[in-house]
């Protein structure tokens, strides 16, 4: 059991250096005082903002910059690279018909991050 996600809801990459927050875009959504988030919230820039700066190796900017800087690790700014929609979610309620996001659902960047929500937003709608 989880709370449903809205607009405005913080995220966290485990490789970013800052917050974010998440845009909820209302098109098909059940509307709150935010529209509510489904799994397919997912899209870089507009629904995933960047995280300040990235400090993976894995991300192809940031190795650039280590190598050029002789392996001293220099963070890039982050432009996340979400291939896939937020696990698991809540398939038991249904939001623009996908599955509903929750604060327990994590997001993977294609460079290793995992992206977490750390405030669902102004919501306190309880989803299985």
């Amino acid at each position: 059991m989880g709370f449903a996600v809205c607009g405005g809801a913080q995220l966290m990459c485990t490789f970013g250096m800052a917050p974010s927050v998440m845009n909820v875009l209302p098109n098909n959504k059940t509307m709150t005082s935010m529209p509510l988030a489904n799994i397919m919230d997912n899209k870089p820039m507009a629904n995933i903002m960047p995280f300040g700066m990235c400090t993976c190796p894995a991300n192809p900017q940031v190795a650039a910059a280590t190598a050029a800087a002789l392996g001293v690790l220099t963070p890039m700014p982050c432009v996340p690279a979400i291939p896939a929609p937020w696990a698991p979610g809540s398939p038991q309620v249904l939001i623009g018909n996908f599955p509903a996001l929750n604060n327990t659902s994590k997001l993977m960047c294609a460079y290793g991050g995992v992206i977490s929500i750390t405030n669902p937003g102004v919501t306190n709608i309880q989803v299985p």
